[in-house]
């Protein structure tokens, strides 16, 4: 697969650094990158969304869930307690993970739950009052008194 060169938009464009370190984050990303555990991301409303992990195997104390500069990683690190057990098969898969969400402007992390194997993030979009959209009233203005000076023609 082709790996582009970002440098050329880097130099080209001021104040797009985000734009291009996404794009440069995606191409990066390899498809064949390990897609354990699985995952869903859902748009509850226009605002909000749910990312739900399945972690089936992973209690409340083997999972972290930390916001750093934007990025939400999920980590599980499962306790070796199964020394004593002898599996015949071993289908459930509780190896250590860690998953990355890379979060837009203003969306903030309102919850986590843990219910029946799957892990809940709640997500909501706050933008603050300073840059939403506002209306400017027009007000009218008072027509203008100005001196006229009245002219005659002359033939």
């Amino acid at each position: 697969m082709r790996r582009f060169d970002m440098t050329p938009l880097y130099r080209a464009t001021v104040g797009f650094d985000q734009i291009a370190d996404l794009m440069d984050r995606a191409l990066a990303s390899d498809m064949s990158q390990n897609s354990y555990p699985p995952y869903n991301i859902e748009k509850v409303e226009d605002d909000a969304w749910r990312i739900s992990i399945a972690v089936a195997g992973f209690s409340d104390d083997d999972l972290a869930i930390e916001l750093k500069e934007r990025s939400l990683i999920v980590t599980a690190k499962k306790a070796e307690d199964d020394q004593d057990r002898t599996y015949l098969h071993r289908g459930i898969a509780t190896r250590a993970f860690e998953r990355r969400f890379h979060l837009a402007d203003h969306v903030k992390v309102t919850g986590a739950s843990h219910v029946d194997g799957m892990l809940h993030i709640d997500l909501v979009r706050e933008v603050p009052e300073a840059l939403k959209p506002r209306q400017i009233e027009i007000t009218r203005a008072a027509p203008a008194q100005a001196n006229l000076v009245e002219a005659k023609s002359v033939n």
